[in-house]
Parts: C-alpha cells; sequence; structure tokens
C-alpha cells in the first residue's frame, strides 16, 4: 500500500489536556480503519508543523479521506505520499 506522510498543525483546535490529544488520535486511527487506511506513526514536532503523521492507505481516494479526517477533528495538514529511500533509489537506477 501506499504511505503517506502529514504535517499536521492544531491551528484553531483548543487541546485541554495531553489526554484529550491521545484521545483525538485514537478516534482518528479508528477513522482510519474505516477508510481502508492504517495510522502507522504519529510525532510531536518542534518548529513549523506541531505533528508528523505517517499513514499507509490503499489508494489515493482512501488518502484525501484520511486528509479529511484530520480537518474534521480541527488539525490542519498538508499530506503526501512518501517512497522508502531503498525504493526511490531502485527507481533511480531503472532511469
Amino acid at each position: 500500500m501506499p504511505t503517506y506522510a502529514s504535517l499536521i498543525e492544531l491551528a484553531d483546535r483548543d487541546v485541554q489536556n495531553a489526554q484529550e490529544m491521545a484521545s483525538v488520535w485514537g478516534e482518528i486511527r479508528t477513522e482510519f480503519e474505516q477508510h481502508n487506511a492504517e495510522l502507522l506513526d504519529s510525532y510531536a514536532v518542534l518548529g513549523e508543523h506541531d505533528f508528523l503523521v505517517t499513514f499507509e492507505a490503499r489508494d489515493n481516494e482512501a488518502a484525501f479521506k484520511c486528509a479529511l479526517t484530520f480537518r474534521r477533528h480541527g488539525l490542519d495538514g498538508q499530506t503526501m505520499e512518501i517512497v522508502d529511500t531503498d525504493d526511490f533509489s531502485q527507481l533511480v537506477d531503472e532511469i
């Protein structure tokens, strides 16, 4: 399955505590499964963005649904398809 990364910003979402944010990730994980996707990892990030989330989705349609899931939970994000560097190296070797 293709892998995607989302750079997430809390933006307008008012998070009261860490437990609330953990609950949100649980809800998002469940909704991703409904879109034929799997949340792989999530990381808190220092800098311009608040979180980095990686997930696998069946196809671009499922990835779009996942990106919209973030938005529905009040999280702004930029989602992009990513390729493992070993797989990328093989692509370059084929050219």
